[in-house]
């Protein structure tokens, strides 16, 4: 008898040591600071098999696509979609932070501060230098084992698309190879379901951490600013996803959110989207969205399609500028928008992500004292919790509606699905086939 946990019983298991986790940042903090290793364990485990693991579910998905002109055209859209969500996601934070002013009342931390930011730079600088023409070389490895081995989910996604184009010319002669990526992607998606398992030792010494070492009170200056993030992404969420998945695609995102509800619940206490990548795509496709499409645009949307972070990024900059009582002209807020959204594509699993790409982003405005960095820092787990669900539910958002656009969702099997998301199923109870089954599954649902 195979004993795996159930997605729901896991989700009370992260409730569970949330709670705890809460207790011992308070009551323990001195041990407690020592908890961080778990949350840092489990992170690791995830990004050390994303790489491989979006690289086989890249190739399988142009496998899927039949001809390299349909996965071309495919890409085309993507790419075409991700680049107006994330403009408008990063418009949406720019707003808020106009009509709400957050930072009014707040000051910067004092000067000295501004070591804790250093490491920042550093990392930024690379992602700024040489503009679009070093972003565009950076998307092409010095090699595969290169790519793989820096865990540069981009360069592996480059690489992944001219294997799979490849793999389509060469035809039968190539069936070998194609098995033998079948049979990696099985493996590597029971390697996640194994990870997955461990996701509430990491919730436990995440949130234990970062309450003794900031406390509870510590956060209060920030509560508007976390407050006014938080309100964003949800009215992204429900009125712009939510207002184009029902006008164009005829679905409830809230019957979506509820068919999505464990993964989404992983997602919440973990703030990492990894974690349901393999359930997410699995999930959809039993939805009937096409496999196809499911199998490029959610591996492609990790990096590309990042609504939440632009979100971030745009009520940041205006944050720190009011925080520091700086005006900005409507010239350095398009140089900004401009850098954002060139500096986020690939940043998926970079450390600090929101911060690195922050700190290059403000380097467009000077005016702006680069130490106001530390008051995000000092709350970028909270902030977290939000970006991840954003973008999550973005990239879930764009499948559906690419799938749409290109014809390859069975809409009568979808409108099923979801009318039937609150009554118990097979699927919901069998854990083990959520958690690990690979996407090239023939039982599931076309």
């Amino acid at each position: 008898m195979r004993s795996v946990l159930s997605l729901r019983s896991l989700f009370m298991q992260i409730v569970l040591m949330t709670l705890l986790g809460v207790l011992a940042g308070v009551f323990v903090p001195h041990a407690s600071e020592h908890f961080k290793i778990l949350s840092d364990i489990f992170l690791k485990l995830i990004s050390m098999i994303v790489a491989p693991l979006v690289f086989c579910v890249i190739v399988q998905g142009m496998q899927g696509a039949g001809n390299i002109r349909t996965v071309g055209r495919l890409g085309a859209k993507a790419l075409l979609y991700f680049e107006i969500m994330t403009s408008v996601a990063l418009g949406f934070g720019l707003l808020a932070a106009v009509i709400v002013h957050p930072g009014t009342g707040l000051s910067l931390p004092p000067q000295e501060s501004a070591q804790t930011t250093q490491v920042f730079h550093q990392q930024a600088s690379s992602l700024k230098t040489g503009g679009v023409e070093a972003f565009i070389l950076h998307l092409i490895p010095k090699n595969p084992m290169d790519a793989f081995a820096h865990n540069d989910v981009m360069q592996v996604l480059v690489f992944a698309l001219i294997f799979g184009c490849a793999l389509l010319l060469a035809g039968e002669q190539a069936a070998p190879v194609s098995r033998l990526i079948d049979g990696l992607s099985t493996v590597f998606f029971r390697v996640m379901g194994i990870i997955v398992r461990f996701a509430p030792l990491g919730v436990f010494g995440g949130i234990s951490y970062t309450i003794s070492h900031y406390g509870i009170g510590s956060i209060e200056p920030l509560l508007r600013f976390l407050f006014v993030y938080f309100l964003a992404v949800i009215l992204f969420v429900f009125v712009i996803l939510g207002g184009l998945l029902r006008c164009y695609c005829k679905i409830n995102i809230i019957t979506l959110l509820l068919y999505l509800r464990e993964e989404m619940s992983i997602v919440l206490a973990t703030t990492s989207s990894d974690a349901v990548l393999p359930q997410i795509m699995q999930k959809l496709i039993d939805m009937g969205v096409g496999r196809k499409t499911v199998g490029i645009v959610i591996p492609a949307g990790y990096s590309f399609n990042l609504d939440a972070l632009s979100i971030y990024l745009g009520l940041s900059i205006v944050f720190l500028a009011q925080v520091a009582h700086v005006s900005l002209s409507w010239p350095q807020l398009l140089l900004v928008i401009g850098m954002a959204l060139l500096t986020s594509k690939g940043a998926h699993g970079v450390p600090g992500v929101a911060i690195v790409i922050l700190a290059a982003t403000l380097s467009l405005v000077p005016d702006i004292p680069t130490v106001g960095l530390v008051l995000l820092v000092s709350v970028d787990w909270f902030v977290g919790i939000a970006r991840a669900f954003g973008n999550i539910v973005g990239n879930c958002a764009a499948a559906v509606v690419v799938a749409t656009w290109e014809k390859d969702i069975n809409q009568t099997q979808v409108l099923a699905t979801l009318s039937n998301v609150t009554t118990k199923t097979a699927r919901t109870n069998n854990a083990p086939e959520i958690l690990t089954r690979p996407i090239h599954d023939e039982t599931a649902g076309e």
